[in-house]
């Protein structure tokens, strides 16, 4: 029959890849080099997020980007085997429970994908915990952690409990990560508290402010901050704020903050942490599609995902 199947694009270019073409359901078994998996959770959140519904977001506008990436003439379909495990199950009202099933989704993941590189689309910040959690068991070593965000995360556990403003501070109080192994960049002015700012000096947790960041090149943090941690840690995790970036370029975050990163600065960031090979797992969370005007937020973040993933190809030698 002369017809198309349903939900097929107006117009299809047969020479162009979708990311969405490249990124099929993964079976547990297939060995890949990434897997994809959604934490939507978003309950956790001290401001109104409808975070829990980036995962899907994010998925459809993969229909809407291609694999080719023009700057560093790679072909990411040729580059990297990616599959999407899916969602963790999270509970309609029980947060432990959600903390818990986004914990045994990432063990299951890891487990299953024999080393290949994780990223966890969030979500709130609270899923980096659990998150981070699965991870340092499944490494069974220290971990080091660049975080990209404009606030700490670290405020008390005793006003709020394990929000998505603490998960730094529940990894620490844990034991799960130490101070020393983490670096925090892009905070923001007027986001955040003296009072956490001495936590994390205690703590010897590295804090790289917004301001600095506007005035260094942006692949020379991702350097600095990886030469921090690199020998400290045998695997590296990367969390990624969406409210990092400044208003203007992530309209759709629930905590909107002026003067962060421009998108660019973010992707040249991005491109040297993926390079690394010890970096084996990223989180990218605090969007908001129900607030994002044209998923602005959303397409930046998808640019983010696949920037950081040329950044893997570049490493493995695959481009």
């Amino acid at each position: 029959m002369p017809l198309n199947p349903p939900g097929s694009p107006l117009f299809r270019d047969h020479l162009e890849t979708k990311v969405a073409s490249w990124i099929r359901p993964w079976d547990g078994t297939e060995s890949v080099d990434v897997v994809l998996l959604g934490a939507p959770l978003s309950k956790t959140s001290i401001s109104h997020s409808g975070a829990s519904g980036t995962p899907q977001a994010m998925r459809e506008m993969f229909g809407a980007v291609s694999t080719y990436n023009f700057d560093h003439d790679i072909d990411l379909v040729s580059a990297l085997t990616i599959r999407d495990a899916g969602d963790a199950r999270v509970h309609v009202t029980d947060l432990a429970r959600s903390r818990a099933g986004i914990r045994d989704a990432v063990a299951a993941v890891l487990a299953q994908s024999s080393g290949a590189l994780t990223v966890v689309m969030g979500g709130d910040h609270s899923i980096s915990a659990p998150s981070i959690e699965a991870f340092r068991a499944h490494v069974g070593g220290a971990v080091g952690l660049v975080q990209l965000d404009a606030h700490m995360d670290l405020r008390n556990l005793d006003d709020g409990g394990p929000s998505n403003g603490t998960p730094i501070r529940q990894l620490l109080e844990s034991g799960t990560l130490k101070g020393g192994n983490i670096v925090q960049i892009g905070l923001h002015a007027f986001a955040n508290a003296r009072a956490y700012r001495d936590v994390a000096r205690d703590a010897g947790i590295t804090q790289i402010s917004a301001r600095e960041v506007a005035h260094t090149p942006p692949g020379d943090i991702a350097r600095r901050a990886l030469s921090i941690i690199e020998e400290r840690a045998d695997a590296l995790y990367v969390t990624l704020d969406m409210d990092v970036l400044d208003q203007a370029f992530a309209p759709g975050v629930p905590a909107l903050v002026p003067g962060g990163m421009t998108s660019w600065q973010l992707f040249e960031m991005l491109l040297v942490l993926g390079a690394h090979p010890k970096v084996r797992a990223i989180d990218i969370v605090e969007i908001d599609p129900s607030q994002d005007p044209r998923r602005a937020t959303v397409r930046v973040a998808a640019h983010a995902m696949l920037t950081f993933l040329t950044g893997v190809a570049l490493c493995r030698g695959n481009a």
